[in-house]
């Protein structure tokens, strides 16, 4: 037992000094871990500032404007700017070229008014188009406000009381703290995150195995005189400290990332420190040594470094598809979740982003399915080297 763990110290010692030679994996290490934090931070910001900036701008577009005097007014009673559309405004917005639902207003929308009727009052906008679709809420509540303005005033011009229009009073409270609106925007942090630890272990766990073969040093280095469980955990174990370390710096690079937040709302909302990025390695730790031991059994049955990226993209697409299932789930997080690798990790994570406490059995689940993983992986590596060195 001594010498296999001395083997195994070997053994590691080489696997990871060769992996931090390799540039790729420094590239990796440097650009998915240090610099994602700001980057993801700085693109989700810029989007809520762009919107941000949009609301405050207070603009509605209005076609045939000259036939609405009164919507006019109102409008600029609430401190809209109102313009006129483009003539072409349809096809803008098909296009994109244009960001803004549009007002269409009929020929006879006063007289109608006057007459008692209620004019059809369209709001064109795009579904395609995102930015003119994340407006139409809000043009079709300053609409609704002018409808209730002109029932209020007939009302009064009749002698009627206007609390009539509303019998009841509807009071909205949202039980969601701050954190947990704040994942709405938030929520695809872990997603990232695991991408980072994904792709940190591939590259190592391609290169000690495929990579050996297919450049003929892996013959030699069974033919030592070796455990072949010694070899396969120092090989392992190199490949897992390279994606934790990904895991660690991908994590804290959240803290000073926040220094390039551009909005102010976000910046008060997302609220990560210490301790949740504590929470998240705590998380993310398991499941690098789990991907890194399914790479390394996925690798070693390929000849080739190409062979071996072709067949580890199954396990890449796997990881990258099993976090979006809490997407199209509605009915929220399942039990069963908790016993998917990747999807329990993001869930995990996604609950560390609300301000919720991690239990025992939430965290014991995901651990002893990782745990499984890579005893079987390992197992499986070792059992391949063995009848390669039989043969």
């Amino acid at each position: 037992m001594r010498r296999g763990l001395a083997t195994v110290m070997t053994v590691f010692r080489k696997e990871l000094r060769d992996a931090l030679r390799d540039r790729r994996t420094l590239v990796t290490v440097v650009v998915a871990s240090v610099f994602m934090g700001p980057l993801v931070l700085l693109a989700i910001s810029g989007l809520v500032a762009s919107l941000e900036t949009r609301a405050e701008q207070r603009e509605v577009y209005v076609s045939g404007l000259a036939h609405a005097p009164t919507l006019r007014n109102f409008l600029e009673r609430q401190t809209y700017t109102v313009k006129e559309a483009p003539v072409d405004f349809e096809a803008r917005l098909r296009t994109s070229k244009f960001s803004d639902p549009v007002v269409v207003v009929p020929d006879d929308f006063e007289a109608a008014l006057l007459r008692g009727e209620s004019p059809v009052v369209e709001i064109v906008s795009d579904s395609a188009n995102q930015r003119s679709e994340s407006s139409s809420g809000r043009i079709e509540r300053l609409l609704a406000g002018f409808g209730r303005e002109r029932a209020v005033l007939s009302l009064a011009l009749h002698g009627v009381s206007p609390r009539l229009l509303e019998p009841i009073e509807v009071d909205v409270r949202d039980l969601a703290s701050t954190q947990t609106r704040a994942t709405r925007v938030t929520g695809i942090l872990p997603f990232f995150v695991m991408m980072a630890v994904l792709y940190g272990a591939l590259n190592a766990a391609l290169d000690t195995t495929a990579g050996e073969r297919e450049r003929g040093s892996l013959e030699p280095l069974l033919m030592n005189p070796a455990e072949r469980w010694a070899l396969v955990v120092g090989k392992w174990g190199a490949v897992a400290c390279i994606s934790m370390l990904i895991a660690v710096l991908s994590c804290f690079s959240f803290l000073p990332g926040q220094w390039v937040l551009r909005s102010d709302t976000l910046a008060a909302m997302f609220q990560y420190g210490p301790r949740e990025a504590v929470l998240f390695v705590a998380v993310l730790l398991p499941l690098a040594a789990a991907l890194s031991a399914v790479l390394m059994a996925v690798a070693i049955r390929c000849k080739s470094f190409k062979e071996a990226q072709a067949s580890s993209s199954i396990v890449v697409l796997a990881a990258s598809l099993l976090p979006l299932m809490s997407v199209f789930d509605l009915g929220g997080e399942s039990p069963w979740h908790l016993w998917v690798p990747a999807l329990a990790q993001n869930a995990l994570m996604a609950r560390v982003l609300k301000g919720e406490g991690l239990g025992p059995v939430e965290v014991l689940i995901p651990l002893g399915v990782c745990a499984a993983l890579t005893a079987i992986g390992v197992w499986y590596v070792a059992r391949q080297l063995h009848h390669a060195a039989v043969r």
